[in-house]
């Protein structure tokens, strides 16, 4: 891994708004099987107590995999030609992320380490609304390149 590759502690700005719609999270929902009401109908939503349709649990990996991949195939990182694998996903929510949501993500990073050969990086995506409500927390890790010549004898 490059000596001018962020380190724990570095936390990289947050991204653009994403801005959830009922489209989203119907496509979303569909596309993993979630088959709660909630999802699709606004009168099944609020009579769970929610204001607005709510997006499955797992959601949240769609946002936050947006700015992860954009943040480690940028310059800093450049990890675009490597062999980056998404390893472990953790997702701890405040509350479910809902219709008309206006979403953030500020990427921290929490550890970045060399394990057999590969560069290990660990971050936490935290997403919060536009007005700085938080909704959620991921701890994401990725594995990316391959052994380095000197750790094969090559």
């Amino acid at each position: 891994m490059a000596a001018d590759r962020p380190a724990a502690g570095h936390v990289h700005p947050p991204t653009e708004i994403y801005e959830v719609s009922r489209a989203k999270i119907r496509e979303f929902a569909e596309a993993v099987g979630a088959d709660s009401p909630a999802h699709i109908d606004p009168a099944a939503a609020r009579e769970l107590g929610h204001a607005e349709v709510i997006a499955p649990a797992t959601f949240p990996f769609l946002v936050v995999h947006r700015a992860s991949s954009r943040v480690l195939s940028g310059p800093e990182w450049g990890l675009a030609n490597a062999q980056l694998v998404h390893t472990a996903q953790r997702i701890v929510p405040s509350r479910p992320v809902r219709a008309g949501d206006r979403l953030a993500v500020t990427l921290h990073v929490e550890s970045v380490r060399r394990l057999a050969g590969r560069d290990v990086v660990q971050m936490r995506g935290e997403v919060r609304t536009e007005g700085g409500e938080h909704v959620v927390d991921t701890f994401m890790t990725f594995t990316a390149g391959g052994p380095d010549e000197k750790e094969t004898g090559r």
